[in-house]
């Protein structure tokens, strides 16, 4: 294929062509069959077709296997060992890259990505495929998917959707842990002023507004307006 794959029937094509892509498909799939379902394999395909369009000048295999990879050691959201995720799933990728037939520059290339694409890590990425995946996994944070996670990760955990007592926290502190809706305000809504790519920024301010107009309609429904509606 001489051009980057632009939707997921190209995406899945151009996996399909690659023995190494192929073989990283089945095991991301299978790692993503244990994890939640915010994680599940269309996730990682979503994230790989954003990491193309966020990283113009990234070697477009890398960034597929770096997109593949990126969640492989997946750690449940309120676990202790949760900020420490990507640093397992670096070190798997960057010795299955190497065992695959990558060179040594880029499996650490990749691993340097898959290390510092995580939120809870605070990291900032290098150029490139760095900032390239790390946009694009928070892209899928965001607008229409980014709900349908952010409420599914909440059910996981045994969240309600929003406290009935003060749906937007005007008078306790924000607990994402317990209300879904909280976490629209501790985390999600912040991310496209961390965008590092001019793809990312422009996709997160599209999907950002479908979320403070998803917010807003849910406070018509249940009779008090968020913040800033």
């Amino acid at each position: 294929m001489d051009r980057p794959p632009g939707d997921r029937a190209a995406l899945l094509a151009f996996i399909a062509a690659d023995p190494a892509l192929a073989a990283l498909l089945d095991e991301a799939r299978a790692a993503a069959a244990r994890a939640d379902a915010a994680h599940d394999a269309d996730h990682l395909l979503r994230v790989a077709l954003w990491t193309l369009r966020c990283g113009s000048g990234v070697e477009p295999r890398l960034a597929v296997a770096a997109a593949l990879l990126h969640d492989i050691a997946h750690v449940p959201k309120d676990h202790p060992a949760r900020a420490r995720a990507s640093e397992r799933s670096a070190a798997h990728a960057r010795a299955r890259l190497l065992a695959l037939g990558f060179g040594a520059a880029a499996a650490d290339e990749a691993a340097a990505a898959i290390r510092d694409h995580s939120f809870s890590r605070g990291a900032a990425p290098a150029p490139g495929l760095g900032e390239a995946l790390q946009d694009a996994d928070r892209l899928d944070a965001l607008g229409a998917i980014g709900i349908a996670r952010c409420v599914a990760t909440g059910v996981a955990m045994g969240a309600r959707l929003y406290d009935p007592a003060d749906p937007w926290a005007r008078r306790r502190p924000l607990d994402d842990r317990a209300f879904s809706a909280d976490h629209f305000f501790a985390k999600l809504l912040r991310l496209a002023d961390g965008m590092r790519t001019a793809p990312g920024r422009a996709e997160a301010a599209r999907r950002t507004a479908a979320m403070r107009a998803w917010l807003a309609a849910l406070g018509e429904e249940i009779g008090e307006a968020p913040p800033g509606a």
